[in-house]
């Protein structure tokens, strides 16, 4: 099994410390934050992804 090859997400901005990270697994995304890459992850399927990428763009998960 090859290691997952990590990019930074473009919407990170440009702090570089505040980054958010994405691999393709096997049928699965995954996503850390780059400022701790041997720490946990978490991961989506497709669907899921997807899902919560639209909410976040509609604003779903802004603070209130």
């Amino acid at each position: 099994m090859t290691a997952p090859v990590w990019r930074k997400s473009s919407r990170s901005g440009t702090e570089q410390n505040a980054c958010v990270e994405l691999a393709a697994l096997l049928g699965r995304i995954a996503v850390r934050d780059s400022k701790d890459p041997n720490g946990p992850h978490l991961e989506f399927t497709p669907d899921d992804w997807r899902a919560f990428t639209h909410r976040v763009r509609n604003g779903d998960h802004d603070p209130t």
